[in-house]
């Protein structure tokens, strides 16, 4: 509840100074707070909106306070909900956390005071101390400004990747434990065979305990657990799942209910199946969970305009709550891809059979038909319970070369009458899509081919169809649909949030634009049209893949949260996930809220569920998804490196995408690794880091290497277990200041503004 102030109300003589202002802030901290609730409390009339906006902007670059979802807090203050570590035990013996993602610039870390349940829910586990949880928080002023209380939401377990590794046998015989983590400290460790115990060995991976062979002795390394070889096939993604704790195997009783499962009947559905509905997807995709269809409108009252139908497998008939497929699908969240395997949320009997939207099969589904005008804006929506049976399972390099003029023996027939029209109502609503003018990203999606021993064969970049764009745009649709009918009839959805960027990402993003020449729009409010403009201005430069890749960089990560505060790239002021529930949890609640809100049956939300819950779903789904992406992407570095563990000394060129006080990152332009150069062997000089010009630059020579340069680099060191790669430059840096024809301000460098290039083979000796 937000607390009134005693002051006066206020007129345009006597406005609240920013020491009120503030004050207001860190004593309504935990409340839901912003322009209009700091307006209303101070009796700020229209007049003086404007003055009090430009003053709380001024406060958050100052960094005095902080911004998140438009609502405010005091610097340093804790959000709803949060991830962190259990450090300890107080005196009374309760458990104590940090918040994990804290830096030395927001001070001192608050204590957190972690309270468990009494009756823990089926599928919580009780955290100890190292285990990492989420926490849903609140401030504790009677024990301090600094003191929160933090009720137990999910426990993520401990950092495997600090204690997870590879077994190397050395040529005399002893066991070295070869960490998988890149940051992991200490690198390889003896590991120490206890008498009666099994060995593991050579190419094995596993689990450690850390022990000292004295008070003062090396650290040696105890096995724990062993996980398998890492000369199997699937070695790679074995160590993601591991490290990251992702169930990958189903429990006895989830298997069961899954083959229990019977085809749900005609009762309560619309009978869709004679409708030419069709899947495009993935030429080797197993679950199909999405259908399109769309026509003209008939109506006289919409010339020009169709009626799209999206389909969604109805999952939710099929996984009920509090059944232990549901409990393990909220405690997977969402499947994993990695290149060589899929860990699918559901079993395969409910993903790829029973849900699955094959061809000339009736199959029950969850159904939108939106009405799009003439100009793509949506006019109105319906949802509809129905049974479906799909006309053709489409790859999307199929779909599109039939409408290039190129159809086979499954599309042609289809031509006409089904993807023709799909195509003109894409047409339409790109329209409205341009007009809304949501953030347009241009960068290449690498795709891995591997080979039968799980190895690379290939990297390459597949083209981007208007395939893959009319999929997406009429899920998008369909996902908006969602949340509109959802607040419509009050229920309590998860929506798919997205805020917009901070000022202190805006601030680095001025500074990376500045040292290439161009400077941020300060006209209007953040937008994403701002940053399309940018991206627009340096479509045709040789910076354009690069600042692609910043102004990626420079966005918040989309999380869910029962509250709204919209989706910013998208542009959109409301927006739940709806399209997938056969890979995504927060798809299958969602469609349980519209089974109940539009009383479509009996199998939506359950009546004794609470928005508390809601809420503590979405932060743990949340969770979830960003673990899954880290272990996906852990997967590709590792097998990039594997791939190129046998080309040492190989050149390649690539591109400067990180700058830091110890080196430069380069990501290379075919395989798009990412790789470190080290700044001690970086040319013949002594670099400084230039923090806000985004560069390495020469004592003595003024040598630069900035952010955005293309490079040529040489392969010295790949590490596979690590996915780490090292490389020596090759290429020379600009000098005399000069970067792309702008002369840079170096720093301690007056004397030597004339400095000329030094000869080659002094550069490097070192």
């Amino acid at each position: 509840m937000i607390k009134k102030t005693s002051r006066a109300p206020a007129k345009h003589a006597s406005l609240p100074s920013k020491e009120e202002i503030v004050a207001f802030i860190k004593e309504n901290g935990s409340a839901k707070l912003g322009k209009r609730e700091i307006a209303r409390a101070f009796n700020i009339h229209a007049g003086d909106r404007i003055w009090l906006k430009q003053m709380l902007k001024e406060l958050e670059y100052q960094g005095i306070v902080d911004r998140r979802h438009k609502k405010l807090n005091a610097k340093g203050r804790l959000t709803s909900t949060v991830i962190a570590e259990i450090t300890g035990r107080d005196k009374d013996g309760e458990l104590i956390a940090q918040p994990v993602e804290w830096t030395e610039e927001q001070g001192t870390p608050p204590k957190i005071i972690v309270t468990l349940p009494r009756k823990p829910r089926p599928g919580l586990r009780m955290p100890g101390i190292g285990d990492q949880v989420v926490l849903r928080v609140e401030p504790l002023r009677e024990e301090g400004a600094n003191v929160y209380g933090g009720r137990l939401v999910k426990t993520i377990g401990k950092n495997k990747a600090q204690t997870l590794g590879i077994i190397r046998e050395h040529p005399d015989g002893t066991l070295r434990f070869v960490p998988v983590d890149k940051k992991a400290r200490g690198g390889e460790l003896t590991v120490k065979v206890e008498e009666g115990s099994e060995s593991a060995k050579d190419g094995d991976l596993v689990s450690i305990t850390l022990s000292k062979t004295g008070r003062f002795g090396a650290q040696q390394a105890k096995i724990k657990e062993k996980h398998g070889t890492i000369k199997s096939e699937r070695a790679i993604s074995l160590i993601a799942l591991h490290s990251h704790d992702i169930p990958y195997v189903f429990p006895d009783q989830v298997l069961a209910e899954a083959d229990e499962a019977t085809q749900v009947t005609m009762a309560g559905r619309e009978d869709w199946r004679k409708m030419p509905i069709i899947t495009i997807d993935p030429p080797d995709a197993k679950d199909h969970d999405d259908a399109v269809y769309a026509e003209a409108d008939p109506s006289p009252d919409n010339p020009g305009g169709y009626i799209v139908t999206v389909a969604i497998a109805d999952v939710a008939a099929y996984v009920k709550p509090g059944t232990a497929l549901d409990r393990e699908a909220l405690k997977r969240g969402n499947s994993v891809y990695f290149p060589d395997r899929v860990v699918p949320m559901l079993p395969e009997r409910i993903s790829n059979d029973l849900c699955s939207l094959r061809p000339n099969e009736a199959r029950p589904a969850l159904a939108v038909r939106m009405i799009l005008g003439a100009d793509g804006k949506k006019r109105s929506h319906s949802f509809h319970r129905v049974m479906i049976s799909s006309a053709a399972k489409l790859s999307y390099v199929q779909a599109q070369a039939a409408i290039d003029g190129k159809p086979d023996d499954i599309t042609g027939p289809l031509l006409d009458n089904v993807l023709k029209p799909l195509w003109a109502a894409y047409g339409a609503a790109c329209k409205a899509r341009d007009q809304r003018s949501p953030l347009n990203l241009d960068l290449p999606e690498r795709k891995l081919i591997l080979k039968p021993d799980g190895t690379i064969d290939r990297v390459f970049v597949p083209e981007r169809l208007d395939a893959h764009k009319l999929i997406e745009e009429f899920m998008i649709l369909a996902n908006v649909c969602a949340a509109e009918s959802l607040e419509k009839e009050r229920y309590d959805v998860i929506y798919r949030v997205h805020d917009e960027p901070s000022i202190e990402k805006l601030r680095a993003l001025s500074d990376v634009l500045g040292s290439i020449g161009l400077k941020m729009p300060r006209q209007g409010g953040i937008r994403p049209s701002m940053f399309n403009g940018i991206l627009s201005a340096l479509a045709n430069s040789e910076h354009r893949l690069f600042i692609n890749e910043v102004v990626l960089r420079s966005q918040a990560q989309a999380e869910y949260s029962v509250d709204n505060y919209g989706h910013f790239g998208l542009n959109l002021r409301r927006y739940a996930h709806f399209t997938s529930p056969i890979r995504r949890y927060a798809d299958l609640t969602v469609h349980r809220a519209l089974i109940s809100a539009l009383k479509l049956g009996k199998d939506g939300v359950p009546a004794s569920q609470t928005r508390e819950q809601l809420a503590e779903v979405a932060a743990s789904i949340s969770v979830s998804e960003r673990r899954a992406m880290t272990a996906e992407r852990e997967t590709i570095d590792r097998l990039i490196a594997h791939f190129l563990s046998d080309k040492i000394g190989a050149t390649f060129r690539g591109q400067v995408s990180g700058v830091t006080k110890s080196g430069l990152f380069v990501k290379l332009d075919d395989t798009g690794a990412d790789g470190f150069i080290p700044a001690a062997t970086v040319g013949a000089d002594y670099y400084r880091y230039d923090e806000k010009q985004h560069a390495l630059i020469g004592d003595r020579t003024g040598e630069t290497y900035r952010l955005g340069d293309a490079v040529e680099v040489k392969l010295v060191e790949a590490a596979p277990i690590a996915g780490a790669l090292r490389f020596e430059l090759l290429s020379d840096g600009k000098f005399n200041g000069k970067i792309k024809g702008r002369r840079l301000k170096v720093k301690d460098n007056k004397k030597n503004k004339k400095a000329h290039k030094p000869p080659k083979s002094k550069r490097r000796k070192q």
